[in-house]
């Protein structure tokens, strides 16, 4: 029999990590003076013990660790439980190779540029959202907005209010030059009547939108759509689906061109 110092360094294991295991029921001492409380153990739970740290470094529970001891399981219980931590060493290895291409991609961008870009990309999850739109073929990008004049006119008639930033959705899978498939959209706390141009629908929840913002006037955005799509490309994402132009500070209200504050959405996926 050993103290637990003894069997501490005879197994490597802190006298404390020891406790813990008694405590929670993992390896309890094969021996307890009554009086002084110390604790004994034996050679014999050397095994007990390396199949509890074996266990414990594949990233199992402490409660999964005990059920694998002692639970008796069935084989197919048992791949069970190893298949799922499987699933989840392969996620975290998957998430820090994300991670690193992050920041090796952020590398690159200082290296070529010199300095810490103000346009960061991120991804985040967009909820849906029911929105007031009119969608047409526009002569060019800078026409919109004879779109969004059609929209506020039939929304001050029906003494409507958005609840949000005005968007522009682009439906088009390339750029274009001229006739370009646009949608002027708003969003709206309640439904209404649908116009011949006018039309109310729900925008479809994203799980995963990369984005960037850009201030500054409209036709100067070109620099942050090519940041953007870069991102996406070194970080193999594809696009899967219209781009959305959400205007977070525009035209109105004072605001000089300067101060416009436009986000830049792209609806992506792993490649």
């Amino acid at each position: 029999m050993f103290k637990i110092g003894d069997f501490s360094r005879l197994s490597q294991v802190p006298v404390q990590t020891l406790h813990y295991y008694d405590e929670i029921g993992l390896l309890k001492p094969a021996e307890v003076d009554r009086f002084t409380r110390y604790r004994y153990y034996s050679a014999d739970q050397l095994p007990r013990l390396n199949r509890i740290l074996a266990l414990k470094h594949l990233g199992l529970s402490f409660a999964q660790v005990g059920e694998l001891l002692d639970g008796d399981l069935p084989a197919e219980q048992i791949r069970g439980i190893l298949r799922l931590q499987q699933a989840e060493a392969h996620q975290k290895v998957e998430d820090e190779q994300t991670r690193l291409a992050r920041v090796e991609w952020r590398l690159r961008q200082i290296e070529q540029e010199g300095v810490m870009s103000t346009q960061e990309v991120v991804l985040k999850k967009v909820p849906a959202m029911t929105v007031a739109s009119v969608r047409d073929i526009i002569p060019t990008y800078s026409e919109i907005g004879q779109l969004y004049g059609e929209l506020f006119a039939y929304l001050g008639r029906q003494r409507i209010s958005p609840v949000g930033p005005p968007l522009a959705i682009y439906h088009e899978q390339e750029y274009r030059e001229r006739d370009v498939d646009a949608e002027a959209a708003v969003p709206i706390a309640k439904s209404m009547p649908s116009a011949e141009r006018v039309k109310v629908r729900e925008l479809p929840a994203v799980e995963e939108m990369a984005c960037i913002v850009h201030q500054g006037r409209y036709d100067t955005v070109g620099e942050a759509y090519n940041r953007l799509l870069t991102w996406i490309e070194a970080h193999s994402y594809r696009i899967r689906g219209p781009n959305r132009e959400v205007y977070v500070k525009g035209p109105g209200a004072g605001h000089e061109p300067s101060d416009y504050v436009t986000e830049i959405q792209f609806p992506v996926e792993k490649a």
